[in-house]
């Protein structure tokens, strides 16, 4: 900064030789005496050391010498006062600086320092140099603080001690010297005044070190450069990046004070190697719980290996986010999958491997195994190069033996596989845009609470989330939208699938998922599902559907409630069972449907909104509660909204338990699926026996296994039209399908009555 550069002003008074008429021996003022005339001062044109001076002989007790010019007092600018002056005869005089302060009504401002330090003279012909700064701040190094009062002043010298003494004067100077003190006055210290010398080549770590040290609660300045830091870097105050830095991979950029995206990526300049060294910091750094990306926009050509970029640790337990911005898949290779085609064996004894495995080294981790006999999601957890092993996500239900398996290794925006285990890792407002090129999320191998709210999953190729291990247990997904990358496809032909989970407790809440092969196929139990709306149509006429939801475990424990189930059904399997016959121990159930929105547009009639799948013999219903649902067809009609897919094999309908459906509200759908369920029987003529058919109403084709009320409706009349007062016992299981109760009077006899039976035993 200066002054007399910057805004043109000139501060230095004119030079001696211009007239002595403008140099006042008072104050400066207007009106003050000048030393033109005078009889102690003359201007002296040649000198041994000056090029035109004045010569005064002191006469006065304060000899005053004072520039009659105002001289601009700027706030902020800083002004060098300078005199050379040699004594030629008589008593020795003392030197200072001095000066007059005067405010904008061209007043004296009092109380001020107007004097710079003092130098005595001790030798004849000897030139001393005198100086004073003056400025409006309170700074080391300033000789006259002046405040913002005054606006000008009179500046020249004093001389003091004894009188008679003569003196020779060169020209007075005045500079401004501002920039000696920005270091003070801006908020930033430049690394480079430390040492720093931003060629990429030298180390500067110590002098980034160093300036933070010294910046003392102002921002660090990383001016322009390339700067090469061989350790680790941590800034305990603000920093500002002008140039850029480059570090070996394994070492970190710490900013405590500005832990933001959009800094990380003005410190590197690349906003992929950005990211990468931000998360590499959040999960070691603890003064910050999160990473806001600020709402940028990172480009990436390839996966983001989280593991590999923190590079120091296989698990992590400590709540992390990373939040606000978004992350844009674009097309390359680096997208490209991975697919290895090799033979395995399996059995059921080890049901969560594959052995004697072929060319085991080149099957990637993450892998999505497929083969005759393996469910849908199974994934490639881990290997043993050395053994010729593969462990699996979950078992195979049809695949004992030797065979050839196909392995893919999806590629994922964020790819967390790495961890051993990560807990409580968050992911909230980020946007992935996959694009029809990359997936999104691969979960760690194991941990718990990884939460996702406010997302949005735009176009993956091949998955949204997934999981290979355990490492969603109790994952959250919340206010998150899925939208694939098949929207014109028709819903058969699908592949892509929102997500997966193997453990328990997952929580999907008030989620939008549109025109994916399914939305989530859960493995463990203790799901929650609720508030979402999954959207699984497609343009064709008398179409077929797929599952939104896939339960693949058998006891699920688990609520679907309140959701909008459109254009899809909710699905239950075993295919992830090494011995999918049922011998012993739980079934099917235990999940309650309740409260839903089922709708249904141009599907085939027999379509179906709840299907139970068998992978084996023996299963049946105990614990299935489907009530309080709102179910409508539209462009067409249904048959019926529930059914059993009998690829593999049927349910063992003697041994349903705790089975309801009740309060379910029915549009364009012909046959009500009601259990327990009252019918109303007209017997017209006389007989003994009476064959009530409850076969529309019972769930999945069921047996009428229980007879709950028989309840005359009127009058039960006999032969002679006399009344019939006794009751009738029942027979429950009638028929070629046991779906008849057969009433038993013990007389011939007609009327009406309302009879409730169940498709199961309550317990």
């Amino acid at each position: 900064m200066n002054k007399e550069i910057t805004e043109g002003l000139v501060f230095t008074p004119p030079e001696f030789a211009n007239g002595l008429n403008v140099w006042s021996s008072q104050n400066g003022t207007p009106g003050s005496d000048t030393y033109a005339g005078a009889a102690n001062a003359a201007f002296v044109p040649a000198d041994s050391d000056f090029n035109g001076c004045l010569e005064l002989q002191k006469t006065s007790a304060v000899q005053k010498l004072r520039y009659m010019g105002q001289t601009t007092i700027i706030p902020g600018c800083y002004l060098r006062i300078t005199a050379k002056v040699k004594a030629v005869s008589g008593n020795l005089a003392t030197v200072r600086i001095a000066g007059w302060a005067g405010n904008g009504s061209n007043n004296h401002v009092s109380g001020l320092i107007e004097t710079g330090p003092a130098v005595t003279l001790s030798t004849y012909g000897e030139v001393v140099t005198v100086s004073a700064i003056v400025g409006a701040g309170a700074r080391n190094g300033v000789d006259m603080q002046w405040g913002s009062t005054p606006v000008y002043g009179h500046f020249g010298l004093d001389l003091t001690g004894p009188t008679g003494g003569v003196v020779r004067i060169d020209d007075i100077q005045i500079e401004d010297i501002t920039s000696a003190f920005l270091r003070d006055m801006m908020d930033w210290v430049d690394v480079k005044d430390y040492g720093a010398i931003g060629d990429g080549v030298a180390n500067d770590q110590p002098a980034f070190e160093a300036a933070d040290a010294a910046a003392n609660g102002r921002r660090v300045l990383v001016s322009d450069g390339t700067f090469l830091l061989n350790n680790h870097v941590t800034f305990e105050n603000p920093v500002r990046f002008q140039g850029t830095v480059t570090m070996p991979a394994d070492k970190r950029l710490i900013l405590s004070k500005n832990f933001d995206l959009p800094t990380y990526i003005n410190a590197f300049g690349d906003e992929k190697l950005a990211l990468e060294k931000a998360l590499q910091a959040l999960l070691n750094f603890s003064d910050h719980d999160s990473l806001d990306m600020c709402g940028r926009r990172v480009e990436l050509n390839g996966p983001i290996d989280v593991h590999g970029v923190v590079g120091n640790k296989n698990s992590f337990a400590v709540r992390r986010v990373l939040r606000n911005g978004q992350l844009n898949a674009v097309a390359g290779s680096g997208w490209d999958t991975d697919v290895v085609t090799s033979n395995g064996t399996y059995s059921v004894s080890s049901p969560y491997s594959l052995t004697n495995v072929a060319n085991v080294a080149n099957i990637a981790i993450g892998s999505l195994v497929t083969g005759t006999g393996v469910g849908r999601e199974v994934y490639v957890r881990s290997r043993n190069v050395g053994a010729n092993t593969i462990t699996l996500s979950l078992p195979l239900h049809d695949a004992v033996g030797t065979q050839n398996y196909s392995f893919s290794r999806f590629k994922y925006i964020l790819d967390f596989i790495g961890f051993t285990a990560l807990s409580h890792f968050h992911l909230d407002n980020i946007e992935f845009f996959c694009n029809g090129v990359a997936s999104a999320v691969m979960l760690p191998r194991d941990g718990l609470l990884t939460k996702i709210r406010d997302c949005s999953f735009i176009k993956p190729k091949d998955r949204g989330i997934t999981s290979v291990g355990e490492g969603c247990q109790g994952l959250q997904i919340d206010r998150s939208q899925f939208s694939s990358n098949e929207q014109a496809v028709r819903a058969q032909d699908r592949t892509t699938i929102a997500l997966n989970v193997n453990k328990n407790d997952p929580k999907l809440r008030d989620n939008q998922v549109h025109r994916f092969a399914h939305f989530a196929v859960l493995a463990g139990r203790g799901n929650v599902i609720s508030g979402n709306h999954w959207f699984q149509g497609d343009e064709e006429s008398n179409a077929l559907r797929t599952a939104g939801i896939v339960f693949t475990g058998i006891n699920v424990r688990s609520i679907v409630n309140g959701n909008y189930i459109d254009n899809s059904f909710v699905e239950m399997s075993n295919e992830h069972d090494a011995e999918p016959d049922h011998d012993s121990g739980f079934t099917f159930g235990g999940l309650n449907i309740i409260g839903n929105t089922f709708v249904s547009i141009n599907v085939a009639s027999w379509f179906k909104w709840i299907v139970i799948t068998p992978y084996g013999s023996g299963h049946s219903l105990q614990g299935f509660h489907v009530i309080g649902n709102t179910i409508r067809a539209l462009n067409g009609s249904v048959d019926r909204i529930e059914g059993v897919d009998t690829s593999f094999s049927t349910l063992n309908m003697g041994a349903m338990r705790n089975v309801t459906f009740e309060g379910n509200t029915f549009n364009n759908v012909a046959e009500w699926s009601i259990s327990p369920v009252t019918i109303e029987h007209l017997e017209a003529s006389n007989h003994n026996v009476w064959t009530v058919d409850f076969a529309p109403h019972l769930p999945f084709g069921g047996w009428a296994r229980k007879v709950t009320a028989v309840v005359a409706d009127g009058i039960i009349r006999d032969a002679s039209n006399g009344r019939v007062d006794a009751m009738p016992y029942t027979l429950k299981q009638i028929g070629a399908n046991n779906d008849q109760v057969r009433l038993n009077w013990p007389v011939a006899c007609r009327g009406r009555v309302q009879v409730t039976a169940r498709v199961d035993i309550p317990t």
